[in-house]
């Protein structure tokens, strides 16, 4: 057995991000690690993991994609893993997607390296969409196409590092699949394209750090509306002002809340804070920062 210490460090995500359904994605400064304690060359190729903050709700998500990776060679190492989060479970900030790009890196550590392409390919299936997938694995601001033969595309653009992310999580968690069963089957032309050129415009603005189109380019009218009676606060956030605001957003399903700020992200935390308060809707609120991948 070899002992080793080492860390797989994967971060939160904000799926979506407004209008880009299923296909927006940005990572952020809450982190999923696994540090591996132990490698045994037994052939066996099983994954060990021991939660240090608490198991996580239903399926185990890291084991999940360890064994879903199809097997490269016929004797594989098993891993021994401690596991903490500081992502909540069930909140809209890619939980489910960091566990499962941690278990594929972890399987690649057992059996031998893998593309990106192929990881991707296969969190993607997994999770049932590429948008916080793709986020975990590459940081930053991605965007992501299921092509027609499976294989994900993604383009990753860097995050304008004065920008803020602040992010309000209701104190009630909210599956995805139960956010999912809230959206219609199908939504009026007007709607998809309008949310169309909220994307074009909101990658724009990334690209070019102009934060003056920003608050109508996360503007949304494919899913934000539909989970609305489901995520407390959700309109009232999507109403706030103030001077250093950017603009506000659902994050992924939800419940949590994206509000991102040019400038002063303790001010708009503050004034996050101060509008769920006034909506008795109990809550924890963090400024954070984007992972910008390596």
């Amino acid at each position: 057995m070899q002992r080793v210490s080492r860390d797989i460090r994967v971060p939160a995500s904000i799926g979506n991000l407004g209008p880009g359904f299923d296909t927006i994605g940005l990572a952020v400064s809450l982190y999923l690690t696994a540090r591996v304690r132990a490698v045994t060359n037994d052939g066996r190729g099983r994954l060990v993991c021991r939660f240090l903050d608490g198991a996580p709700r239903g399926t185990n998500g890291i084991e999940r994609a360890f064994y879903a990776m199809p097997a490269r060679r016929t004797r594989r190492a098993t891993i021994e893993i401690d596991v903490r989060s500081d992502n909540p479970q069930r909140a809209g900030l890619g939980s489910s997607a960091a566990a499962t790009i941690a278990g594929l890196r972890l399987r690649a550590l057992s059996d031998g390296p893998r593309p990106a392409s192929e990881l991707m390919r296969l969190a993607s299936e997994l999770e049932g969409h590429p948008d916080n997938a793709a986020a975990a694995l590459f940081g930053g601001l991605t965007s992501s196409c299921v092509r027609g033969d499976g294989a994900i595309a993604v383009a990753r653009w860097d995050w304008p590092r004065a920008w803020r992310v602040i992010v309000a999580t209701p104190h009630a968690a909210l599956s995805t699949s139960a956010s999912r069963r809230a959206l219609p089957k199908r939504v009026p032309l007007a709607d998809a394209v309008f949310n169309l050129q909220r994307v074009t415009l909101l990658l724009a603005a990334v690209r070019d750090e102009d934060p003056k189109p920003i608050a109508e380019a996360l503007e949304d009218r494919c899913h934000q509306p539909y989970r609305e009676r489901l995520v407390p606060g959700l309109r009232r956030a999507l109403d706030l002002q103030h001077p250093d605001l950017l603009g506000v957003c659902l994050s992924g399903a939800g419940p949590s809340v994206v509000a991102l700020a040019k400038r002063n992200g303790a001010a708009v935390a503050a004034a996050v804070e101060s509008l769920y308060r006034r909506a008795r809707v109990p809550c924890t609120v963090r400024v954070l920062t984007v992972h910008q991948g390596t």
